[in-house]
């Protein structure tokens, strides 16, 4: 500005004179240098008059006086321009642009300098004014419109200026300093959905054209003349992102996509690093980076992101703590963000009904996860969580209710009762705030890192299988377009979903929401939403494999352990009764709280994470509760995870395994495993389980292993592979990677099911029941055929190139069975039996014994009992032919109608009224409950002793033996 050089001119008088003049000057004639953004001049003014204030001394009033008038005009005149524009049409066009452009700008135009600043000022001048809501409105579509333009956080905006997305949020931050503005802004159309049963609801949008669309389409467009490679790639990557965005589908406007592009918050919130955006994508491909390289790119986008987000929660913590009104209008939002998304659980989410999950949902957790720090680091404050809000419709808006607006499907609850509905005057928490933001995140955690982290598992056996493929073909995962297009999407989707700072966030929520859960009565717990502990055990796994260095962030998770052993508990089983979900917390013990060494794979998770931070013990072995009911809890599980499929069962059966044998090893747990043994029939039908198992996957793995050795041999033959078409090879390679799957998946099972019977047979009150009618046999022919399997003719069709990658150990599995041949080697019941047996072959067992012997598999007393065990089966086997002799010819209503065999305890079935030898329906009815003759449900407790027979039977056989003792004198 030109100055006056009589200074004195210038007074308190002359002040509105001065700044009418200057504002009143067209832009074509201010000197080049002058500010000329009528906003950013006055607020500029403003500031150094503050500057000018601090250093005016106290007695110099004259001086102060004039400072605070030139104050008090600079905030007035603005008021008046952005009011009535026409007042300075030359530099005051466009006001909310300007006041945007200031907020956003304000290292420039210090808008936000001193107390108080301009803008508070400004705020508190136009709130006096009547006209002013419409201005700020507009101030805020401003902001609105200016990040509609944005695609990712890497954007820039494309009308007027061009600002980053950060710096977008930090202007708005600016904005909502003022608790009132802060309450208008929560109070305008543009914040909220229509509400679920308006009419606007269900009106239809037609999208526009999103920019990174048209980006990708110009990218190919640009590059047809590029090698094949190349366009194949784009295509895979144009593929990802019609998949992901499927932008051309029209959308309600209550609906995912509008909360995205309608919300004010919903257009913040989706600006991430979207991992199929190629903006995003492209710092990860082309080739396969280095360590560093990806480093450095991960490093990069993470703390864009960081940054971004911490503005964010900065920004809801401001309008939360504005007001009644404001903090209202964001809990609604985020219940319509919640209710329109509750589809986002699917494995392939309905883009035309749900938000991006990776960033839009991500970022609402990371948004809930701040609100709830505070009492997720305070057990006292998380005491105030109110288990009632879930009952009270009121309360939660819907969200927890049996339907949503969006779906039919409603919140499974933990109990199968339907939960009493609670009224909103009947629902009076002690803290409104806490149970709210509590509940709100743990139902958006269900629709955001939960599917996330599923998907991005799918994302990684993607990668696996393409890399497989490509090299079948001998092809460079190098130059691979369509492997690196998958690589560089899984790196991108790491940036957000592996932000270690995220991450803590949400263990240390999950260790709060367990302890929360665990003070809860049966009763109360059964009103729960089931996927708050589906969650839990779905994000341990989940980073357990993926980021188990993170956990190390949080000091115990002991909430979590007895959460986990509490709901495996007899006394919970029938509020848990989802065995897919019970078979997870099997899980979570076996991937978090088994000691590292103690698993079957190269686990990371730190050593002190298993361990109770008190005692400096793992938490397996110190905990009092799982002391006591662990072992039973783990052995009803074994059964229980039947029902959860095929190839899951295989896994989650190794896991218990490994666990039962590091519980067995403990003093601590012997008296529960002894406490087994006591419930009889629920023992025998493990054991059932355990040989049934064992039987399948032997069958299984004896078959796969010599075709996957036929295949080998074949590949391993240039000329023989390639003579066969191409189709022949595809589909003889597909077939042996299905092969390869399965032996991969049921060895380890088979192996720790031998190793089990191994060591809970050391135990002489187990040894026992194993060595029951209904259940000896059984033993018997699983262990022959295992044995006839591993030793007999056929060994050799075994032998595949690395043995090791498929966890096939023919030494180790021949040591396990033989070790448990010799532990009932002494046991009469088990000899009988062995001669009994068809399956039984001394020279296979003589064979076996041998091979023993040169590798040295057994300990000294092992070994001496095993090589007993062939005389003493001939011993029984005599006299079980002198038995045979002596009961050929029985009357046929002596022998068992199923097994054509003498029986020994007949017993009557009450539903077809047939005898049978107790230990023969025995073993039917643990795989079949069913009378065998006319399929009527029968159970063991229902079969009533033949005593008419039995004693016409004990008669007879005792008249037989004096016959034959008679003939032999």
């Amino acid at each position: 500005e030109e100055e006056d050089d009589d200074e004195e001119d210038i007074s308190v008088q002359t002040v509105s004179e001065l700044l009418a003049a200057r504002l009143s000057i067209p832009l074509s004639e201010l000197p080049p240098s002058s500010t000329r953004v009528l906003a950013t001049y006055l607020s500029q003014c403003y500031a150094k008059t503050y500057d000018e204030l601090r250093t005016t001394t106290d007695d110099d009033n004259e001086q102060r006086d004039f400072l605070q008038e030139l104050q008090r005009q600079v905030v007035s005149y603005a008021a008046s321009a952005f009011l009535v524009p026409d007042l300075f049409e030359h530099q005051a066009a466009n006001g909310p642009s300007q006041l945007a452009t200031a907020l956003v700008l304000v290292d420039d135009s210090r808008i936000l300098f001193g107390k108080p600043n301009f803008y508070q000022a400004l705020c508190l001048e136009l709130q006096q004014q009547e006209d002013s809501t419409a201005f700020l409105q507009n101030v805020a579509t401003q902001f609105f419109t200016w990040f509609s333009t944005c695609d990712t956080l890497l954007s820039n905006t494309t009308q007027d200026y061009s600002f980053t997305p950060s710096q977008l949020l930090s202007g708005v931050l600016a904005f909502v300093s003022n608790k009132k503005t802060a309450t208008l802004l929560s109070q305008m159309d543009l914040f909220l959905l229509p509400p679920a049963q308006s009419p606007q609801a269900s009106t239809m949008v037609a999208p526009t054209s999103n920019s990174s669309t048209t980006l990708l389409d110009n990218t190919t467009n640009n590059n047809t003349a590029n090698n094949n490679n190349m366009s194949q790639q784009q295509r895979w990557m144009r593929r990802m992102m019609q998949m992901a965005t499927q932008q051309q589908r029209t959308y309600t406007k209550r609906s995912g996509p509008a909360l995205e592009k309608h919300t004010f918050l919903g257009q913040i919130l989706r600006l991430g690093v979207p991992p199929e955006d190629p903006t995003i994508n492209e710092s990860f491909r082309g080739r396969i980076l280095t360590r560093s390289e990806l480093t450095k790119s991960t490093t990069f986008l993470r703390q864009r992101y960081t940054d971004y987000v911490g503005k964010i929660r900065s920004l809801i913590q401001s309008l939360v703590t504005s007001g009644e009104t404001s903090r209202n209008q964001v809990f609604v939002w985020i219940a319509d963000a919640l209710d329109v998304n509750s589809g986002a659980t699917a494995l392939r989410p309905d883009r035309m009904k749900c938000s991006h999950t990776n960033p839009t949902l991500l970022t609402l957790n990371a948004v809930l996860l701040a609100l709830c720090d505070p009492f997720s680091r305070s057990p006292e404050k998380a005491k105030r969580i109110d288990p009632n809000f879930i009952r009270c419709t009121q309360a939660h808006r819907g969200v927890f209710s049996a339907t949503t607006s969006s779906s039919t499907e409603g919140i499974t609850r933990l109990g199968e009762n339907p939960v009493e509905e609670l009224s909103l005057q009947s629902y009076q928490p002690t803290n409104a705030f806490i149970p709210q933001a509590y509940f709100y995140a743990g139902r958006a955690l269900a629709l955001g890192i939960i599917p996330a982290a599923a998907s991005h598992m799918v994302l990684l056996r993607q990668a696996s299988h393409t890399a497989w493929t490509v090299r079948q073909r001998n092809g460079d995962l190098s130059t691979d377009p369509q492997f690196n297009a998958i690589v560089a999407h899984q790196y991108a989707s790491e940036v957000t979903l592996l932000n270690p700072d995220f991450l803590s966030d949400v263990l240390r929520f999950y260790e709060m929401s367990a302890g929360f859960l665990n003070s809860l009565s049966i009763g109360v717990l059964s009103t729960m939403p089931e996927h708050f502990v589906d969650d839990i055990c779905d994000f341990f796994t989940f980073i357990a494999r993926m980021a188990p260095k993170e956990m190390s962030t949080i000091s115990s998770y002991g909430n979590v352990f007895n959460l986990v052993v509490k709901f495996l508990s007899p006394d919970y089983a029938k509020v848990v009764r989802n065995y897919n979900l019970r078979a997870k917390l099997g899980d979570v013990l076996y991937d978090v709280f088994l000691p590292p060494e103690e698993t079957d794979r190269d686990s990371e998770v730190p050593y002190s994470v298993c361990c109770d931070p008190i005692y400096g013990r793992p938490y397996l072995i110190s905990s009092v509760e799982a002391q006591q009911t662990l072992a039973p809890s783990l052995l009803l599980l074994y059964g229980e995870v039947e029902h959860t499929g095929f190839y899951d069962k295989m896994k989650h059966r190794a896991h218990i395994i490994s666990l039962l044998q590091y519980l067995w090893a403990s003093p601590e747990h012997r008296s529960a495993f002894r406490r087994i043994t006591t419930d009889k029939d629920n023992f025998i039908k493990f054991a059932n389980g355990i040989m049934n198992e064992t039987n399948a996957l032997i069958a299984s793995i004896m078959e796969k292993l010599p075709e996957i050795r036929r295949v080998q041999v074949l590949m391993a033959s240039p000329a023989q592979w390639a003579s066969m078409t191409d189709e022949q090879r595809e589909t003889t390679s597909s077939r042996h990677e299905e092969n390869e799957y399965e032996v991969k998946r049921a060895l380890p099972l088979c192996n720790k099911t031998l190793q089990m019977l191994g060591f809970l047979n050391t135990d002489d009150e187990i040894r026992k029941l194993f060595l029951q009618p209904e259940m000896c046999p059984r033993l018997v022919n699983m262990l022959m055929h295992v044995l006839t399997k591993l030793v007999g003719s056929k060994g050799l069709e075994l032998k595949v190139d690395s043995p090791e990658s498929y966890n096939f150990r023919p030494k180790e599995m021949l040591r396990d069975l033989c070790a448990i041949f010799a532990t009932f080697a002494s046991a009469p019941e088990f000899q009988m039996e062995c001669a009994k047996s068809g399956y039984y072959n001394q020279d296979l067992m003589n064979k076996s014994i041998k091979t023993c012997q040169r590798l040295m598999l057994l300990k000294s007393p092992e070994m001496e009992e095993l090589a007993a065990l062939p005389e003493r089966v001939e011993v029984a086997a005599k006299a079980n032919t002198l038995d045979e002799e002596l009961t050929a010819d029985a009357p046929d209503e002596f022998l068992d109608p199923l097994m054509v065999t003498f029986m020994i305890d007949p017993v009557v079935l009450p539903t077809s009224d047939t005898i049978v030898d107790r230990s023969t329906i025995t073993q039917h009815l643990l795989n079949d409950p069913h009378d065998p003759f006319n399929r009527m449900d029968l159970t063991i407790d229902m079969v009533k002793p033949a005593s008419e027979l039995k004693e016409k039977m004990d008669k007879w056989l005792a008249d037989k033996r004096a016959s034959v003792a008679a003939k032999k004198k």
